[in-house]
């Protein structure tokens, strides 16, 4: 099955980001930069459609150092975006000590959402609008923190899988550092994606595409030559992350209910 990147989708989110940032009458946008590829891919696409000067970036690493943090910083100078580093290693450690936390995995989730109301702080003091940077294989399994990183204004790659953003990470001039590297969460240390999700985003997306296309788990494993196994397992994960791609669910007592039957 084909993952090659949809025509015209550098035009199309260049255009997708432009009329958004002038429908919500801010002053441009504020994108969180890991580090990583995703990040990487939506600060470039960002700063192609809106110019350096219709971008912040902020860089909120556990520690004031690290390979990911001077990645992360070299590029915002290579754009010519205006950047802050906020290590929110103190922020974490307090909430985890006020909430009796000790568990890596809810550190982890904490420290997801701290970021995010870090990057709605500037964003609501300098008028600007939160690009995230989920990919659509991230968002069908539920790979994200649920008000973390799960949230933000526009997702511009959330309909692209990850293995369509390195595409599309070459196709713009993303360093080639960003594409190599192994994609990371960042919430515990020693985590990558791949791991954590038992299989490559290769794999992974093949699966998901077949089950996009409403294949069932015998038709993935017979024509992507993948095991019968993982496509059940990822079929059950996309079941089960529902919750996260859904605004909160109301109980529907009056004639037109938010979220069920009143159309915006």
């Amino acid at each position: 099955m084909s993952m090659t990147l949809p025509e015209h989708a550098v035009v199309t989110i260049h255009t997708f980001i432009q009329d958004h940032v002038r429908a919500a009458g801010g002053s441009g946008v504020v994108v969180g930069v890991s580090g990583g590829l995703d990040s990487a891919v939506v600060l470039k696409l960002a700063v192609d459609a809106l110019g350096p000067d219709g971008v912040v970036a902020l860089l909120m690493p556990e520690a004031p150092q690290g390979v990911d943090l001077e990645d992360a910083r070299t590029l915002c100078k290579d754009l010519g975006v205006r950047f802050e580093i906020i290590p929110i290693g103190p922020l974490v450690d307090a909430l985890g000590c006020s909430a009796g936390v000790d568990d890596p995995r809810v550190l982890g989730n904490i420290k997801a959402r701290v970021r995010m109301c870090l990057l709605y702080a500037v964003a609501n003091e300098e008028e600007r609008i939160v690009l995230g940077t989920s990919n659509k294989s991230e968002l069908l399994v539920g790979y994200f923190t649920k008000w973390g990183d799960g949230g933000s204004d526009y997702l511009p790659i959330g309909d692209l899988y990850k293995t369509q953003v390195r595409q599309l990470a070459r196709e713009i001039g993303v360093p080639g550092r960003f594409i190599e590297k192994a994609p990371s969460a960042g919430l515990v240390p020693g985590q990558t994606d791949e791991g954590d999700l038992g299989m490559t985003y290769e794999t992974l997306d093949r699966i998901l595409r077949g089950i996009e296309m409403r294949m069932t788990p015998e038709e993935i494993s017979e024509r992507e030559g993948v095991p019968i196994e993982d496509a059940i397992m990822v079929r059950g994960m996309v079941r089960d992350s529902i919750h996260k791609r859904r605004l909160p669910l109301v109980l529907k007592l009056g004639a037109r209910t938010v979220g069920r039957d009143w159309r915006e």
